[in-house]
Formats: C-alpha cells, structure tokens, sequence
C-alpha cells in the first residue's frame, strides 16, 4: 500500500503543475517505412520469438488467437492485451506500417498518445526496419476477428496517459543488444534476443516503487508479476546452481522440462507453448548460450 500511495503522490504532483505541457510533448520521430516490403514467414517467427501470441490471446475463454482479452493485474490496476487481427476497428486493420512501427519501437498510439510499459516496447527498440516490415508483413496476413478485446482499468492517476511520458523519459530504455566484440555469433545472437525481442528483463528483473525496472537487479528474479506471479533469477550463477545447462535449457525451451524433471509454470509455460517451442535449435542455444554466459552450444560443464 505504501507503495501505492508514493506512486499517487508523484503523479498527482505531474498532473498539478505540468499536466498541460505534457499532453502536447511529442514522442519520437516519426518512421518512414511505407515503401518496404515485408517477409511474412520471417515475421512471424519475429512475433513467436517476441511473445505476441502468449500476450494477445486467452484460449480459456475461447476467443480466437490475437484478439487479446487476457487481464494482467497489477499494483496499478488491471491490463487488457488489445485485438491484433485484422479488423478495421476492433483490431489494428486501420493502421498503417507507420504506425505499427511507432507501437512497437516507440509505445506510441496511432493517436499519438504513449502505451503502458505493459507493452515491453522498450525491449523491441532495437528492432530494424526490416524487422518492423516482416512483422507487419504476418500481422496483415491475419484473419480480421469482430472481437472487442475491453479496456484497461487503472486506479488515478494512472489512468492519465500523459504521466507516461515522464516514466519514459526515466525508465523507457531497453537493455543492450549490439553485438559485443570477442564474443561467439551465437551469443551475441542469444543476447540479442534475450535483452531485445525475447525482452526476457520483463518478467525476470525486480521493479522499484514507481514501476521501472531496477537495473541493478536484471535477470535477478522477481516476486512481483501481475496476478501475483513470480520468476526465478536467471542470472548464469543462479541458472547452474539450478542444474542448468546450455543443452539441459534450450530443451527445456522447446519442452517445457526442468533438470529435476518438473516442468514450467502456468506463465513460462505460456512462453515456452507460444513462443520458444516454435524457435530454432540454434536460437535455443543461443538463448541458453547467453544466459549461462557460454560462448559454445553444448553441455556446458
């Protein structure tokens, strides 16, 4: 609770003395992109890769995939992932190739307006122009479903979207993703996807009182998910005190199995049946190969 309140606090000071100013502070430049083709096999491996099934369908309630609808509660209140079909309004069928690369490199609405970091658009940053366009290319391919998906319901003053664009400005950078000298292909390209597309931080890195995550603590775990959910560090010490391997955790992407022979919970399970599985065994690796900091695809001791 205490929590909550120095958040309201904060914000409520925003809203009284620079409320104004805000809601007119652009984000961004805008992308040009419209003249790119896309590769939609490619694009869809992008969004395997990038967790865009997992968050925007609720196969319990029976809804098809991508039209969202699964809440996320939190300390801020309730995320409702949004309809990602084709459909001209309950989907994103209206929007151009530009504003699909703002949404995702920027978290800024066709609108104008920011998108919750619920959205870990901080992790798809550095995702190229080709990358936006394969992308694209996938999500144009998907059938149109008439499927509102509902509206987030926050408690004031996080309903006040211009306040985000302070908390970007603070907390809106991604983890580094370049490749870094000295290191395996293999590597660079699991650190590529696990700081970037994979945006592994999100759930497995602690957040401080006004929600940004704390960059001391990447990859160390967190008690505090949405619908009181945890994730274990993933740190390489912790990884191999676990009985993790290089080979032992790219399995363990495609099955879901742990070294003790018990298998994911109900969210990593998630990720693993939407999204891992359906990556290659060399990008397994590669996942694996970073976090355990191992330049080589093996048993890694």
């Amino acid at each position: 609770m205490r929590r909550i309140l120095s958040v309201l606090l904060a914000l409520a000071a925003v809203v009284g003395v620079g409320g104004v100013s805000l809601a007119v502070w652009p984000i961004g430049e805008p992308p040009e992109l419209a003249e790119r083709t896309g590769d939609p096999q490619r694009g869809g491996y992008l969004a395997r890769a990038g967790g865009c099934i997992a968050c925007h369908s609720d196969p319990g309630s029976g809804r098809p995939a991508l039209t969202g609808g699964a809440q996320f509660t939190t300390a801020f209140g309730t995320f409702v992932p949004p309809n990602l079909t084709t459909h001209p309004t309950a989907g994103i069928g209206a929007w151009t190739i530009d504003d699909f690369a703002r949404a995702v490199r920027q978290g800024v609405a066709p609108d104008g307006s920011p998108y919750y970091p619920a959205f870990p658009y901080a992790f798809y940053g550095h995702l190229s122009d080709q990358d936006i366009a394969d992308l694209w290319a996938a999500f144009r391919g998907v059938k149109a479903q008439e499927v509102t998906a509902g509206a987030n319901d926050l408690t004031f003053p996080f309903n006040l979207r211009f306040g985000l664009k302070i908390w970007r400005a603070i907390y809106g950078g991604g983890p580094p993703t370049d490749p870094m000298d000295g290191r395996s292909e293999t590597w660079n390209r699991g650190r590529w996807l696990v700081n970037g597309l994979g945006h592994c931080g999100a759930c497995h890195t602690d957040r401080n009182l006004a929600g940004g995550r704390r960059a001391d603590a990447y990859l160390a775990g967190s008690d505090d998910l949405p619908d009181r959910g945890k994730a274990p560090p993933i740190r390489p010490g912790d990884l191999r005190e676990a009985g993790w391997t290089v080979s032992s955790l790219a399995f363990g992407l495609k099955s879901g199995a742990m070294p003790d022979g018990d298998t994911f919970g109900s969210g990593m399970g998630e990720v693993v049946r939407h999204g891992t599985a359906w990556l290659s065994q060399a990008d397994r690796e590669a996942i694996a190969a970073y976090l355990l900091d191992e330049d080589t695809a093996g048993d890694g001791g």
